[in-house]
């Protein structure tokens, strides 16, 4: 198996794109060598726990609600090309996503990384949940068949927070400045949200490079 580590935030819409888009190459090549790991980043480190409201934080990024409008343009205009459904109309709020990463680390553990990561991109983008709400998480962990009892308690506590806090710094101080990156077994970074035909190809090239590796082995 090769690591494919992938730096996202879950509030983070290019990384909901980038994400549609290797899965699919990753559907359409079932026999692919990687596994999957994803990592965490906060867009908005600093954000109150609480949240804020989500209109005056895009005008506040942005400039104001035509700054907030151009920024979005693309996004839309890529989700659509790609098939992916955003609604931007049913979020309310834009979360602290800490303990949305926690979450993320524990099904990890659990090897529910893949159906805990979807279901925070579609519960956010389509439904407008806010995934800074403990009590959503627990819903979202129950759905992808992880004990919600333990992840409330979890939650509750500060469990793992500052390694989630110490592990964000440390990508950042190894170069990582926006989301998606992926990262290709420890030394190919790919930045952004990538077609899917490159997915293809990049894991057409790895199969190459391994049945070429084995072909040369003195034990094949």
């Amino acid at each position: 198996m090769i690591r494919l580590d992938i730096f996202s935030d879950p509030i983070c819409p290019w990384c909901y794109i980038g994400k549609s888009r290797l899965d699919r190459a990753l559907e359409a090549r079932p026999d692919h060598p990687f596994k999957v790991e994803w990592h965490p980043f906060q867009l908005n480190p600093d954000m109150p726990k609480e949240g804020m409201d989500r209109r005056a934080y895009l005008e506040a990024k942005f400039g104001g609600q035509d700054g907030a409008v151009k920024a979005y343009l693309p996004v839309m205009s890529e989700a659509e090309a790609s098939g992916v459904e955003i609604n931007l109309d049913a979020i309310a709020r834009t979360p602290n996503t800490l303990d949305a990463h926690r979450l993320i680390h524990w099904a990890g553990i659990e090897r529910k990384q893949n159906a805990v990561v979807d279901r925070l991109f579609r519960a956010y983008f389509v439904d407008g949940i806010d995934i800074g709400d403990p009590a959503e998480l627990v819903r979202i962990a129950r759905a992808a068949g992880m004990d919600g009892d333990v992840v409330a308690r979890l939650l509750s506590s500060d469990a793992d927070a500052d390694d989630l806090r110490a592990r964000d710094a440390d990508a950042r101080r190894k170069g990582v400045q926006s989301v998606p990156t992926f990262v290709v077994a420890n030394q190919h970074v790919v930045p952004g949200a990538q077609p899917t035909e490159l997915w293809t190809q990049v894991i057409d090239d790895l199969a190459e490079q391994l049945r070429d590796g084995a072909a040369e082995s003195p034990e094949a």
